[in-house]
């Protein structure tokens, strides 16, 4: 995948941070245990392991490995008074190791000579919040979704039903689908006609998300397809389709906004066939019927947002046009 710079610098000053952080951390604890003779000793003895070593090799020494073989017995012996020392003095055993946010490379970012999947994963987070820079969606708390905007009545399908209800129910649905998320969360399909509130509730699904810590990509489907076609012809830089594949959940809302293409049904095909195949879950939202879709669509990509998602339906009337009667600001 390729990485802006912006992303790369991001990514590179963050691993230096945690490793700035780690090693703060641990000589201040080396500094907490000079106050103990007994411990600092055995401390310092082990840290010296490292000159004995390399002074027996270079000593040229007939006996070299049985040497060799006798400092590292000595060091364990050590290490294993050292963790007795420290829990005698109410430490944990290992209050003076060096805790590093990403053992593998000692937040180096380098793990036997190549680049560790601790960068990989700081590269695919800052490559989201870059895609994200150019959202123009505002994201939104659950706290801030008002009911009072729904019916009680409304006719759909010839049928009369609780609209209020209705949203009541999807709202503790997004609420608990957010407190529960994972990686194994499933995908949704939000159904209905403009003006419902899907992009709102899409919003807190994407705040709710970021909070916890996860990647998560919210844009217009429109906005990404034309990004995603500027890159393919080289008519820009950047690689929206491998940070939507990477991201660890992606919201494509107003799916039916965009042009009807070739290259645009095999693009959305990919990120919602792929994210699928990896288990990772993805939240569409369009203003179209079921109907409109398998009209629109191939049997590919409905038989993955039918077969694949889980469908809430949003109900009611056009919130826009009841802010607008009421002169409420938009």
């Amino acid at each position: 995948m390729k990485y802006s710079p912006e992303a790369l610098r991001s990514a590179y000053a963050e691993l230096d941070n945690r490793r700035e952080k780690a090693l703060a951390v641990h000589n201040s604890h080396v500094a907490t245990i000079e106050a103990y003779p007994e411990i600092y000793c055995v401390y310092t003895n082990i840290l010296s392991t490292k000159t004995k070593l390399a002074n027996v090799i270079f000593s040229k020494k007939d006996d070299i490995k049985a040497e060799i073989e006798r400092i590292k017995d000595e060091n364990l012996e050590m290490q294993s008074k050292l963790k007795a020392l420290l829990i005698s003095f109410g430490y944990s055993p290992d209050y003076l190791d060096v805790k590093y946010t990403c053992p593998k490379c000692s937040d180096t970012g380098t793990s036997n000579g190549n680049r560790c999947e601790c960068v990989t994963a700081l590269l695919d987070k800052y490559s989201v919040y870059e895609l994200n820079k150019q959202c123009k969606i505002k994201l939104h708390t659950f706290a801030e979704f008002n009911l009072d905007y729904y019916p009680e009545s409304v006719t759909y399908k010839g049928n009369v039903i609780n609209a209020k209800e209705k949203m009541m129910q999807n709202l503790k649905f997004c609420i608990d689908y957010t407190n529960n998320f994972s990686l194994d969360s499933p995908g949704l399909l939000l159904l209905g006609e403009t003006g419902l509130g899907k992009t709102f509730l899409s919003s807190c699904i994407a705040c709710e998300v970021l909070k916890k810590g996860y990647s998560v990509a919210f844009d217009s489907i429109q906005n990404y397809l034309r990004d995603i076609e500027k890159e393919h012809f080289g008519r820009s830089q950047g690689d929206t389709l491998e940070t939507l594949l990477n991201a660890d959940l992606v919201i494509l809302d107003d799916l039916g906004s965009e042009f009807s293409s070739s290259f645009n049904s095999a693009s959305i095909y990919n990120i919602i066939n792929s994210r699928a195949n990896m288990g990772k879950p993805t939240v569409v939202s369009t203003n179209l019927s079921l109907e409109d879709l398998q009209a629109r669509y191939d049997d590919r990509i409905i038989s993955r947002l039918l077969g694949m998602y889980l469908t809430l339906r949003f109900i009611g009337s056009d919130i826009r046009l009841i802010k607008r009667k009421n002169g409420e600001v938009m």
